[in-house]
């Protein structure tokens, strides 16, 4: 196990390169002068060829790559054209927000969904099992912005019971620990701040997390139903076993190894999906952050949210890949 770590540690040394190459070549392939955006389209030839120098932008593109690569490697992703702050610092915050979104959004899908695929299975053909696979490849159909939108329509406007946008109620402001706000008002045994932030997060959580659910919920099934006919079911079944204790004890963890397989997977899918929810309910994070600076071209930050988005993806990958052996001891490693 230890050697497997190791040479998948040292593979993920090309796929880093080759992420980094790709996200310098994709910034810098998108039309624009980021001289001209800081200067504004009236600033003269001159003005323009000065900044460029200071900024490196007269450099041949691989001398530019290398100076990329040289300051990730030292912690510096640069400064934002829009605020003049450093990146590191700024995207911190907005970083945050996005995981505590996506990990409510991860268990929200992994809950109901492998919940649902587990009992779709065990009444396979039933009631059960029709409805739930149907509401799963709607989940699956139904577009994030669409299902957010809804959201705030008839919970938000109609219903009046959550709030429609933002992370916390401004005017109850938490002080900051760990940027992680169910966290932080746990911590400092704030239970109003607690439930307020939760509030915020149960709608853009259920929208950012019902395609990922619907996924799961489909591949647990498939799974199980793999599982459940084998000989070692039958005979737990024959020894007077509650089908509880066979379903979630015996037949789970051999039919999860598919599934954490998906899960690693959909990380992606949520990252991604994070940009239209968090525009969509106003949360500050790095979807938001990213976008907005598409909007103004501050091309350092766009450069370096992607690369940050990409780098999360990469290594919860390398987790999946490792926890492979600690759920199914039948998997080796050499």
């Amino acid at each position: 196990m230890k050697s497997y770590f190791a040479r998948r540690l040292l593979q993920l040394i090309p796929v880093l390169i080759g992420m980094s190459i790709v996200v310098f070549a994709i910034i810098h392939a998108i039309p624009g002068d980021p001289a001209t955006v800081i200067l504004g389209d009236h600033a003269t030839p001159e003005a323009v060829a000065d900044l460029k120098a200071e900024m490196g932008l007269d450099k041949p593109i691989v001398t530019q790559y290398f100076s990329y690569v040289k300051d990730i490697m030292t912690g510096d992703l640069g400064t934002s054209l829009r605020t003049k702050k450093p990146i590191l610092e700024e995207v911190v915050p907005y970083l945050t927000a996005t995981i505590e979104l996506m990990f409510i959004s991860m268990i929200i899908a992994i809950v109901v969904g492998v919940n649902a695929g587990i009992i779709a299975a065990w009444r396979r053909a039933s009631w059960f099992d029709y409805g739930a696979m149907l509401i799963a490849l709607v989940g699956v159909s139904v577009p994030v912005f669409w299902l957010g939108l809804m959201e705030q329509w008839v919970f938000a406007e109609k219903l009046g019971w959550l709030p429609s946008t933002g992370r916390i109620n401004a005017r109850e402001p938490v002080e900051a620990i760990t940027g992680l706000l169910l966290l932080d008002t746990t911590i400092q045994g704030n239970w109003a701040g607690f439930w307020d932030a939760l509030k915020h997060l149960i709608l853009p959580g259920i929208a950012l997390g019902t395609i990922p659910m619907a996924i799961i919920a489909r591949i647990t099934r498939s799974s199980m139903l793999e599982v459940l006919s084998v000989d070692y079911v039958r005979t737990a079944r024959a020894k007077g076993l509650s089908e509880l204790k066979i379903l979630y004890k015996h037949s789970l963890k051999n039919a999860f190894a598919p599934v954490l397989t998906i899960i690693g997977m959909l990380v992606g899918l949520l990252l991604g999906g994070a940009v239209l929810t968090e525009t969509i309910f106003g949360w500050p994070g790095i979807g938001r952050y990213i976008y907005d600076a598409i909007g103004s071209r501050d091309y350092p930050v766009i450069q370096s949210g992607i690369l940050i988005i990409s780098t999360i993806f990469v290594f919860v990958n390398l987790i999946v890949d490792l926890l492979y052996a600690r759920l199914d001891p039948r998997i080796k490693y050499r």
